[in-house]
């Protein structure tokens, strides 16, 4: 009789089991077929709770899974949330002006010689602290550290994780009247005397005495390495607090590091956001597509991309449909809106919510 009533519970075991592992596998399988589409947002104070909670209902309704804020408003972020949406910090890194206020030796300095704390390259705003000072890794990870004690805030995404553009998207040279075909020394960062320091002792050759540094392949790995060393700080922060790391990085891999330094694929993060943006590049719609495929091919799986869509590019409704398409086709999870998101995006979005069996 004990026997039997041991089998009894084993096999009751046995079952439990089974209905466990099959709703816990159904859940994950209906996760792994949805796609996740997300969209930034700078908050604005004047709005209402009442007009949020319809926005962001709307927004839920259409397949949006969550919402990068370029600012803290408890309010955005706890509305966003109560509508079942993720509620993410979206955080300047690199470009911050408000820090070289207090310190501008922070700042980074073009091989001009001329410091973006009084010297800012294109635009006033773009006021760029160096990522080989100990002091500004500190204090990053410090103002992640703060903005993670947050009970509201989900995640952190990063945004000018990189150095300074030095050469622009080529659609933006009429805009400030200049023409890029070689990397210009007033665009041109960091030389300040951490950075020269820090390649010297790494790589036993002093900056200054290297006649073409445009074409070093050690100085640029030196600076792809800096700008990985702040997120590898940031990333530890955010393992600690339980919370993801994401980061909005340029189109593809190769235009990361020619552009601005940026070797994301190398970066520990828990989703990439490249901005596809085709119209800066002056490309048509189906490059989105192979800005997927080429960032799928240098993340390898590590983690999943969703293509950075930018609504002024497209010139009409189905073209954004196409550039949807284009991305998820080749592979993204899921697209991350940037611009008006008016209700025929939204109609639009709500159509490629589940991929296809």
């Amino acid at each position: 009789m004990k026997k039997l009533l041991n089998t009894y519970r084993l096999l009751a075991l046995v079952f439990a089991f089974t209905i466990i592992s099959c709703n816990s596998t159904n859940k994950e399988s209906e996760s792994d077929n949805k796609y996740k589409h997300w969209v930034w947002i700078n908050p604005q104070n004047s709005d209402t709770e009442e007009e949020l909670t319809i926005r962001y209902k709307k927004y839920h309704d259409a397949g949006i899974a969550g919402i990068f804020f370029e600012a803290d408003s408890e309010k955005h972020f706890r509305t966003a949330k109560a509508q079942g949406l993720e509620a993410h910090r979206w955080m300047w890194i690199m470009n911050r002006g408000d820090a070289l206020k207090e310190h501008p030796e922070w700042a980074a300095v073009s091989r001009k010689g001329e410091s973006c704390a009084d010297h800012p390259p294109y635009v006033d705003y773009y006021r760029w602290m160096c990522p080989s000072r100990p002091e500004v890794a500190e204090f990053l990870v410090n103002d992640v550290k703060n903005t993670l004690a947050k009970d509201y805030v989900d995640g952190i995404h990063m945004d000018y994780v990189r150095f300074s553009d030095v050469v622009l998207a080529v659609n933006l040279w009429k805009v400030y009247d200049i023409v890029q075909t070689e990397e210009l020394p007033e665009y041109d960062f960091c030389y300040c005397g951490a950075c020269k320091a820090g390649f010297k002792e790494k790589y036993h050759q002093n900056i200054d005495s290297i006649q073409y540094p445009t074409q070093s392949l050690s100085w640029r790995s030196y600076r792809y390495n800096a700008v990985t060393n702040i997120v590898n700080q940031i990333s530890e922060v955010a393992k600690a607090n339980h919370k993801p790391l994401t980061a909005a990085v340029f189109p593809t891999p190769d235009v990361a590091k020619r552009l601005v330094m940026q070797d994301w694929t190398n970066w520990p993060l828990d989703a990439v956001y490249p901005m596809i943006y085709h119209g800066f590049y002056k490309e048509d719609v189906p490059w989105i597509g192979d800005a997927v495929k080429q960032g799928l091919r240098g993340i390898d799986g590590r983690f999943p991309l969703y293509a950075g869509l930018y609504m002024p590019d497209f010139k009409n409704n189905q073209e954004i449909e196409e550039g949807i398409k284009y991305a998820l086709q080749n592979g993204a999870s899921g697209v991350s809106i940037f611009g008006d998101l008016n209700d025929d995006i939204l109609a639009i979005l709500s159509k490629y919510r589940t991929k296809p069996e």
